[in-house]
């Protein structure tokens, strides 16, 4: 059986997630995952490993980045309920966040219907300079063990046996690997900004600085949500009480070193608004620099019909600091939008 039918152009949790999406809908021995960097890798050219990995309200307060987040955070809450195998590296973990402005509306309206146990903090308890408090049951994920704790569920033949593929490619057209290729997933995150075939100048790197320390007696999510920065504290499942403090959000910017005022500041903000990181447990294991993949407008998943009328490309990037908590529902409407062609893969696999 080949597995080059269908490519999947990236191996952050972007495409991970639809790699996962298209195996669980009975299609990994068609699949072919080709990256320049695969999970376990350590570089700054591959955002994924470096986030802290949680559900939160980070994301816009449009209609599709809303529809993404519930999909995402029922699908994940789903996984861990049942003991998923995939669930390994996630957590159920209570989050306190807080907005230095008020959200919107509809926002508050949409995440209130389906978070769990979500209860607004008075304003009398909220921290000088906010708005608006919330705590709710959130997921935290581990998220370099999470990646290539998928890689190896995606590469068992129960799942398939997709393939991965470590390679850089010239243009989205190298992706079509061979004659039988039909359908390309496009998840290339940063690289859609500059790469042969997708160019699009809505992309842009949003840069964050985190620390990673160790903090034994940290138990729970903590965000605070400002106009141009944000603090966090996010436990790390299964990590040996290691825990990434952030952050920032420096649209466009470039600069991958690790700046030691930003990790002063990152330390000031998050022990004022968790003071337990201040204790004498609390040990600075190192520090990081990542780019989220932004995109003006929102996140892009739509379909694109090539020249040869036999072949699509579906992309889904842009997602911002999103991936892991929209990334499962992005990737049910990435593949839902190739559902025709598909349909074709799987019956051609009959015949």
């Amino acid at each position: 059986m080949p597995h080059d039918d269908i490519v999947v152009l990236g191996a952050g949790i972007i495409g991970l997630s639809v790699a996962l999406e298209l195996s669980k809908r009975g299609y990994g021995q068609h699949i072919t995952v080709v990256a320049e960097h695969l999970p376990g890798d350590k570089t700054i050219h591959y955002t994924s490993p470096w986030a802290g990995g949680n559900f939160s309200g980070i994301s816009g307060s449009d209609k599709n980045a809303l529809h993404w987040d519930r999909l995402g955070y029922l699908t994940m809450m789903d996984l861990v309920d049942r003991g998923a195998e995939e669930a390994k590296y996630l957590s159920k973990t209570t989050s306190t966040e807080y907005w230095d402005e008020m959200p919107s509306r509809d926002k508050i309206q949409s995440i209130v219907e389906y978070l769990r146990d979500p209860v607004q903090i008075p304003k009398n308890e909220l921290p000088h300079g906010v708005s608006f408090g919330l705590r709710f049951t959130t997921i935290t994920i581990n998220a370099p063990s999470h990646c290539q704790h998928l890689q190896g569920i995606l590469s068992k033949p129960q799942s398939g046996g997709v393939r991965f593929t470590r390679r850089k490619l010239a243009s989205l057209t190298d992706a079509f690997l061979s004659p039988a290729t039909k359908i390309v997933f496009n998840c290339i995150g940063n690289a859609a900004a500059s790469f042969p075939g997708v160019m699009d100048d809505k992309c842009y790197p949003t840069r964050g600085q985190i620390v990673l320390v160790k903090a034994p007696s940290v138990t729970q999510n903590i965000m605070r949500h400002g106009k141009d920065y944000e603090t966090y504290v996010i436990p790390r499942p299964l990590s040996d009480s290691t825990v990434i403090l952030g952050g920032y959000l420096q649209k466009g910017n470039r600069d991958s070193q690790v700046k030691s005022h930003e990790t002063e500041s990152i330390l000031q903000r998050t022990g004022e608004l968790l003071p337990v990181l201040k204790n004498a447990e609390t040990q600075i294991l190192g520090e990081a620099v990542g780019f989220r993949p932004s995109r003006e407008g929102g996140a892009r998943v739509e379909l694109e019909q090539m020249e040869d009328g036999g072949k699509i490309v579906v992309h889904n990037y842009g997602a911002g600091g999103t991936g892991f908590q929209a990334g499962l529902g992005m990737a049910k409407d990435a593949v839902d939008l190739a559902d025709e062609r598909l349909g074709e893969i799987k019956e051609k696999s009959r015949l």
